[in-house]
């Protein structure tokens, strides 16, 4: 008897688009054993990435004292921690945070319309100036924890983790690695796990007020996303 796989439904969306959108599309087909290296191939982004992440925090810095005074974000640091943001996930995409394609990717913070995983985030014309002070730690307790279950701890993108995640993408490889096929009732749940964990991080990175719905919207783009509407939508 043949079960044909009906992939999950999008969550309905009220009003206007979420300020962060995650899409991926899952490549096809994979290979069956390259998962065993793409930690040594992942290596160099690795490490371009840990020297971004410390750009990234120190003018997350700068960025939270301008929004305390002027209710801004400035338009170029927001671009530069996005095009961080947006070179991690493809990185995660690629490796143990999803292993959803082969492509290598590029090392470049630009979106990249032709890559199976984009990010984008949408530019705050206005923030709080009150808020800056407690969201990104008070306001974002609750999520730290999920975020901590989904992760395992702390992680460069890309690097293997204990996490639910982690655990989810580890069974996924293996069953590729016996059927040749990547199971995608796991993909649905391993973008949609990757997707909170990244509007956390938005959120927490100062780049919107809205705080993270404790929702999970599976499968591999969201609804109104300008990224799934320029490739197509899934």
């Amino acid at each position: 008897m043949t079960t044909t796989y009906i992939p999950a439904p999008a969550a309905p969306v009220s009003g206007a688009r979420r300020p962060l959108t995650v899409d991926a599309e899952l490549d096809a087909p994979l290979s069956r054993w390259l998962w065993l290296v793409k930690w040594l191939l992942a290596i160099p982004h690795c490490v371009v990435l840990s020297l971004l992440s410390v750009a990234y925090f120190v003018l997350t810095v700068v960025a939270m004292f301008a929004i305390l005074f002027t209710g801004r974000y400035p338009r170029g640091i927001f671009e530069f921690n996005v095009g961080v943001l947006r070179w991690g996930w493809r990185v995660a995409y690629y490796s143990y945070g999803s292993l959803g394609t082969d492509r290598y990717p590029p090392f470049t913070l630009a979106d990249v319309p032709d890559y199976p995983a984009r990010l984008e985030v949408a530019y705050p014309e206005h923030l709080s100036r009150g808020l800056v002070l407690v969201k990104w730690w008070l306001l974002a307790i609750p999520h730290y924890i999920v975020v901590g279950i989904l992760l395992g701890g702390y992680r460069v993108a890309g690097t293997p983790s204990l996490g639910l995640i982690g655990v989810l993408v580890l069974i996924a490889a293996v069953a590729l690695a016996f059927t040749g096929a990547y199971l995608p009732e796991i993909f649905d749940l391993v973008i949609g796990l990757n997707r909170w964990v990244l509007r956390v991080v938005a959120y927490a990175s100062l780049m919107t007020d809205e705080y993270p719905p404790f929702r999970l919207d599976l499968g591999g783009h969201e609804p109104g996303s300008p990224v799934s509407e320029t490739s197509g939508g899934s």
